[in-house]
């Protein structure tokens, strides 16, 4: 601890309190956050706490998982709730709680749960207000640059899935030369792919000339496979083995690294297989319907599926095709359970196929947005791991605020 740095209490550090109560029932449409154990969860129309805020996870699997809310916010009642900063800046009393190890202090039944009187007497070692002000712009900064690349993808992503469903699902541009109305936003030879009408089919009217087949149809599927966990050659080497924990946050697209990696031997004497960039993996077991793109050549383990476009391109569209099917399953599973995706449901589900001229623009159009995406999600990386490396020697005082914003405007170049 450096000299000018006091010893305290969790205690004497902040004041906690345990969240409401909220049914499902009672939450009502809003715009006021609901701060649960992990983190936002839905909205409701009447706050109970004034922002900015901290929530600390205090059951269930996220027990002890530290949250921050910039606006008034409904504490839920699986989190504990900063009540008082005591004079403390409330962002660097959420970077301190964050690195503090509060699932330790588990109550030890058979429910963990967190009690706010076991963790005050934690010691934590705390700098003066102004210095913490410091510290809070150093990797603010880093945090509203990690902000701004995930709306950047999510509305990147947005205008892709609004294009798919303009083409693909709407028909807008075969709508429009019905109507003898030219495509919006679209030049002559873009539109002159498209027919000027419709023809009935199983799925109702679609574009004339274009086919109905089962999802199935359209991709290649490709299976996975886990080495055997009782050899340790097989595992801990340079390939990327993708399972569902890996899968992007909603708006992140790409899968770039995974928690667990495997050698060369471990895929060849398993069932998993390289698969290329830009393969659309869906999860099939467990939590169902998690997609990711591959951002680098990676396995995956045989609760998923890789999905390859049979088109020469389409690389894109398998992605944006895979999200409309996975929302398809969801609705005919409504009131049924929604456990397991095999490649015969794969098939059971019929969709409008274009030509392949067709997939292929589509493709060319959107690529550039994931492109992007993909460049942002690198970046993202790389900031986050800064920002993991930094956040520890800052709160203890081990790194000083001048070397550590140096290091984060030479990343933000």
């Amino acid at each position: 601890m450096r000299s000018d740095w006091r010893q305290s209490t969790l205690g004497e550090f902040v004041r906690l309190q345990r969240g409401h109560d909220l049914t499902s029932l009672e939450q009502r449409p809003g715009n006021v956050p609901v701060m649960g154990s992990a983190g936002p969860n839905g909205t409701h129309d009447v706050a109970r706490a004034t922002g900015p805020g901290v929530v600390i996870g205090r059951s269930g699997a996220s027990i002890g998982r530290v949250h921050f809310s910039s606006s008034d916010y409904w504490p839920h009642n699986t989190c504990l709730y900063v009540t008082d900063f005591c004079g403390n800046n409330p962002r660097f009393a959420y970077y301190l709680l964050s690195t503090l190890d509060l699932a330790k202090y588990n109550s030890g039944s058979a429910q963990p749960s967190l009690n706010r009187n076991f963790i005050y007497s934690m010691p934590v070692e705390i700098p003066g207000r102004r210095e913490q002000d410091e510290i809070v712009e150093v990797l603010q900064t880093i945090d509203d640059r990690i902000d701004l690349l995930r709306q950047t993808n999510a509305t990147l992503e947005a205008i892709a899935q609004a294009l798919f469903k303009s083409w693909f699902v709407d028909f807008d541009p075969v709508r429009a030369k019905a109507e003898g109305r030219v495509p919006e936003g679209m030049d002559a030879e873009t539109a002159a792919l498209f027919p000027s009408e419709f023809e009935e089919s199983e799925l109702g009217a679609i574009p004339k000339g274009w086919s109905v087949r089962p999802f199935s149809h359209t991709v290649d599927i490709i299976g996975g496979g886990t080495p055997k966990t009782s050899i340790p050659d097989y595992w801990g080497g340079e390939i990327p083995w993708f399972s569902v924990v890996d899968a992007p946050a909603a708006g992140q697209v790409f899968a770039l690294v995974t928690e667990k990696t495997i050698t060369q031997s471990g895929l060849y004497n398993s069932s998993t297989k390289i698969l290329p960039k830009w393969t659309t993996i869906i999860s099939a077991r467990g939590t169902v319907g998690k997609l990711a793109l591959t951002g680098a050549e990676m396995a995956m383990n045989q609760s998923c599926y890789g999905l390859k476009s049979k088109v020469g391109r389409g690389e894109t569209v398998t992605y944006l095709a895979a999200q409309r099917l996975v929302d398809r399953l969801k609705h005919l599973a409504h009131g049924g359970v929604f456990d397991t995706i095999t490649r015969d449901t794969l098939g059971s589900v019929d969709v409008c196929d274009p030509p392949s001229e067709v997939i292929n623009l589509f493709d060319s159009l959107t690529h550039t947005f994931f492109e992007r995406i993909l460049a942002n999600a690198m970046e993202l990386r790389l900031l986050i791991d800064l920002r993991d490396s930094l956040l520890p020697r800052l709160i203890s005082g081990r790194l000083h605020v001048t070397a550590a914003m140096e290091s984060v405007e030479d990343a933000l170049k």
